[in-house]
C-alpha cells in the first residue's frame, strides 16, 4: 500500500517491493511535489490479523510519518487488493484526529492515542491526521468482501466451491472471516458492512467523503482473486457491457472510465442491524448503497489480449515489472489524473 503526501521540497522515495515501479513513476512525474511512502506495517503473515488490526497498524504508521515530516500538507492513499480495505479502516481512525504531542516530540516513541473528534481544533476538521485529504484510490480491492456468488473468479461461479471456501476461511484467520463476512462478534454486523457507516469514533464514510477524489480500478477479466463487482462497487446490471468499451491509444488497457456523479449525501450513520440484513444479498446491497453515498470514479481495466492476462490481479499494479509490465499504462493513468 502506498501513501503519497504533498510536500514542498525534493522527495525521498521509500517503498515496499509491491509498489516499487509505481513509486518511481510518481517521482519522475512529480519530482518536487510528492513524497511517496509505501507502508511497511502489514506484510507476510501479518495480513492474516484482520482488517481492523491492520488498519490500526497503518494508522499508527501514518501518524509516525506525519510527525516526522512537519512540512507535509496533503495526504493521499493508494491501496491494492486487501490494502484498499486496510486503508479504508485506517482513514476512519485518522479522520479529524491530530498527532499526539508525545509523538510530535519523540517521533513515535510512545503509543498513538487518537484525539476524539469533538475536542479537536478547527484547523483539522475534515482532515486526515491533520492533513488535507486528496486522492483515495484502490486497485482490485474486494470492497464487498469475497463471499458473494462469483466474487472470486477462481471458483468459476461454482456455488459449492465458494461455500467450501467460506467454510474453511479459518485458513486465512481473522482476515478470512472479514472477507467472507463470517465475523459476527457479539451479534454485530460483519466488519465490512459496518465500514459503510460512521461508527462512533471510527468515521469511515466521513473520512471517505473528505477526499477530493475516490477512484476504484477493477479488472474486467482474468483476475482470479478479486471479482469485478466487488472491486468496482457495482451490481451486476450496472457493469458496463462490451459494446460500451472504448479504445484508448494512450492507455491501451483502460477500456472504460465512469466519471463520478454528484450525489446528495445523507447522514453518514447507517442504521441497519443484523435483523434488517438477514442474508448475504442484503449485506451486499447495504455495502453498495452505503459506499455509493459518496461519488466514485470507476476505471475498468482489461488485459484480455495480453500475455500477462493470467496475472491480472498483480499486473494492474505492476507488482513485478518483469512479469507485470503490461500494467504500466494503468499506473500512468493513475498518476496523470492524480490531484495535487
Amino acid at each position: 500500500m502506498n501513501d503519497a503526501f504533498r510536500r514542498s521540497v525534493r522527495p525521498r522515495v521509500r517503498c515496499a517491493a509491491n509498489w516499487k515501479y509505481a513509486a518511481k513513476q510518481f517521482v519522475k512525474k512529480h519530482p518536487v511535489d510528492i513524497m511517496v511512502h509505501c507502508s511497511e506495517s502489514n506484510y507476510g503473515t501479518l495480513t492474516f490479523h484482520g482488517v481492523d488490526v491492520m488498519g490500526e497498524r497503518l494508522a499508527k504508521e501514518v501518524i509516525s510519518i506525519v510527525a516526522s515530516k512537519p512540512f507535509l500538507q496533503k495526504i493521499s492513499f493508494v491501496g491494492h487488493s486487501l490494502g484498499g480495505l486496510i486503508a479504508r479502516y485506517a482513514i476512519g481512525i485518522l479522520y479529524e484526529k491530530t498527532v499526539p504531542k508525545c509523538i510530535l516530540e519523540e517521533h513515535g516513541a510512545c503509543e498513538y492515542h487518537p484525539v476524539v473528534a469533538k475536542s479537536v481544533d478547527e484547523k483539522i476538521k475534515g482532515k486526515i491526521a491533520g492533513l488535507e485529504p486528496m486522492n483515495f484510490i484502490t486497485f482490485a480491492t474486494p470492497h464487498l468482501g469475497s463471499r458473494l456468488h462469483k466474487q472470486i473468479p477462481l471458483f468459476h461461479g461454482s456455488y459449492k466451491l465458494e461455500k467450501m471456501a467460506y467454510r474453511t476461511c479459518w485458513i486465512f484467520r481473522r482476515s478470512g472471516k472479514h472477507l467472507f463476512l463470517k465475523d459476527h462478534d457479539n451479534g454485530k454486523l460483519p466488519l465490512l458492512v459496518q465500514m459503510v457507516s460512521d461508527c462512533g469514533d471510527l468515521r469511515f464514510m466521513s473520512a471517505l467523503l473528505s477526499f477530493k477524489r475516490r477512484v476504484a480500478y477493477s479488472n474486467v477479466c482474468f483476475d482470479f482473486i478479486v471479482g469485478r463487482k466487488t472491486s468496482s462497487i457495482r451490481r451486476e446490471h450496472e457493469l458496463p457491457k462490451r459494446q460500451d468499451f472504448m479504445i484508448n491509444s494512450q492507455y491501451p488497457h483502460i477500456i472504460y472510465v465512469e466519471k463520478p456523479t454528484t450525489v446528495d449525501v445523507p447522514q453518514m450513520n447507517f442504521p441497519a442491524t443484523t435483523k434488517e440484513l438477514k442474508t448475504i444479498s442484503d449485506m451486499e446491497d447495504a455495502m453498495i448503497d452505503g459506499l455509493n453515498r459518496v461519488p466514485w470514479e470507476r476505471v475498468d481495466v482489461s488485459f484480455r489480449g495480453s500475455k500477462q492476462r493470467f496475472f491480472a490481479h498483480s499486473t494492474i499494479q505492476v507488482k513485478t515489472y518483469m512479469i507485470n509490465s503490461d500494467g504500466s499504462d494503468v499506473i500512468f493513468h493513475m498518476i496523470d489524473n492524480f490531484r495535487l
